[in-house]
C-alpha cells in the first residue's frame, strides 16, 4: 500500500524533473535548506549522507517570530532545495527568497494535505475528504514549484506579508499551518521530501525510498502507540489548555479538544476577554492541568493556573524540537513526548 501510494504520487512531480539534471550533475551531497527543525529532521532521516541540511530556525526556536539573518540568506542562495511548510506558516519566506535570489527548487511539505480551517480564533472546522480521489487530484499539482502550486504558495505568503503590515504578523491566514502535529499528515510531508530528493539525485533514489519506507513504518507504529496511550484518558479530561493554538490536528486525530489564550501564532497577544473566557472554561469543566510550551512565554499560563487552581501538566513541543539532550531531539521523539506528557497529566 505504501509503495503504491508513492508510485502514484510520483506522476505529480514531472515539472520538478525539469530542474533535476542541474542538481543531479553536481558533485557532493544535495544542499538542502529546511525552514525549521522538524523539517530539517525529516530531510536528514530520508536523505542521510546524501544531503547536507541547513536548518534556519533551530531547536527551541520560534518560527513565528523568526527574523532571517545574512547567514540565512547566504544559505538559501547556495541551496539546491528549499523545504518549507507552506500554508503561510513562514511569513518571512518570500522576502528571504527574493533577497537570496534563490534559484533552486522549493518543496512545499504540506502539498496534498487537507488543512484545518481557522475561523474566529478556533480551529474547529476543517476541509473533509481524505479519500484517494481527492488525494490524487491534489497530487497533480503537488510539486509544481515553478508553476501552479508555487504561485499559490507565493500568493499565500504575499497575503501573509500584507497581514504582517496590518496585523503585526499575528495571523497565518485561513488555514492552520501546524499540520505536522498529525502523524497521518507527516507521511505526506515525508513523501513530498522523498520525491524531491529522488528527482534531484536519481542515482540515490533507491536509498531515499528505502529510508522513507523505514521512516513511515516508525510513524505508523507511533500513531498506534499514541492512540492506545490516549485511549486511557477519561472523557472528562479531554479538554486541554496550551499556550497557543498549535494542536488542532493532534486533537482531531486523537479525540482531544485544545484551547489556548493565544491564536495560531505565538506573536499574537491574548486579550483580556480571551483570558476570562479561558478561566471560566477551566473552572466550569474542572480542567486540572494546563500545559506550557518550549517556544512560548509560560508566564500567562502560570497566572491562569494560579487563578484557577490548575496545575502545570508539563511542557509540550508544538513546532520546534529540543536540543540533542532534551526530550524531543527528533520529530518522532517530539510526538511521543507530547503524547506521554498529556497522558500522564490527564490520566492521573
Amino acid at each position: 500500500m505504501i509503495t503504491r501510494r508513492v508510485l502514484l504520487k510520483s506522476t505529480a512531480v514531472a515539472p520538478l524533473a525539469v530542474l533535476a539534471p542541474a542538481l543531479a550533475a553536481s558533485d557532493g551531497p544535495i544542499r538542502v535548506v529546511a525552514t525549521f527543525s522538524i523539517l530539517g529532521d525529516m530531510v536528514s532521516r530520508i536523505g542521510g549522507e546524501h544531503v547536507a541540511v541547513t536548518t534556519l530556525v533551530g531547536p527551541d526556536g520560534d518560527t513565528h517570530v523568526y527574523r532571517p539573518t545574512p547567514a540565512a540568506a547566504r544559505a538559501v542562495s547556495e541551496a539546491d532545495i528549499l523545504v518549507v511548510n507552506g500554508l503561510s506558516f513562514e511569513g518571512w519566506l518570500d522576502r528571504l527568497v527574493e533577497t537570496a535570489e534563490f534559484g533552486g527548487v522549493r518543496v512545499v511539505a504540506t502539498a496534498g494535505i487537507d488543512p484545518i480551517m481557522f475561523e474566529d480564533g478556533h480551529g474547529d472546522d476543517h476541509v473533509d475528504g481524505h479519500d484517494d480521489e481527492h488525494d490524487e487530484h491534489d497530487e497533480e499539482d503537488e510539486h509544481d514549484e515553478d508553476d501552479d502550486h508555487d504561485k499559490d504558495d507565493d500568493h499565500d505568503e504575499d497575503d501573509d506579508h500584507d497581514d504582517d503590515d496590518e496585523h503585526h504578523a499575528h495571523d497565518h491566514g485561513a488555514f492552520d499551518p501546524h499540520a505536522w502535529q498529525s502523524l497521518r499528515h507527516a507521511v505526506t510531508y515525508v513523501d513530498n521530501v522523498t520525491m524531491a530528493l529522488a528527482i534531484a539525485s536519481p542515482e540515490s533514489a533507491s536509498t531515499f525510498y528505502r529510508n522513507r519506507a523505514l521512516y513511515v513504518a516508525e510513524i505508523e507504529a507511533l500513531d498506534a502507540e499514541i492512540r492506545s496511550l490516549l485511549a486511557e484518558v477519561p472523557e472528562s479530561a479531554r479538554t486541554i489548555v496550551t499556550s497557543h493554538d498549535a494542536f488542532q490536528y493532534f486533537g482531531r486525530d486523537y479525540g482531544l479538544v485544545f484551547t489556548a489564550p493565544q491564536g495560531l501564532s505565538t506573536e499574537s497577544e491574548a486579550s483580556a476577554k480571551d483570558v476570562v473566557r479561558l478561566i471560566e472554561l477551566i473552572r466550569s469543566q474542572g480542567i486540572r492541568a494546563v500545559f506550557v510550551e518550549n517556544i512560548a512565554d509560560p508566564r500567562l499560563l502560570k497566572r491562569i493556573a494560579d487563578e484557577t487552581g490548575a496545575t502545570i501538566g508539563g511542557t509540550l513541543y508544538p513546532g520546534a524540537l529540543s536540543g540533542p539532550d532534551g526530550p524531543a531531539p527528533t520529530y518522532l521523539d517530539m510526538m511521543r513526548h507530547n503524547a506521554r506528557t498529556l497522558a500522564r497529566a490527564l490520566s492521573s
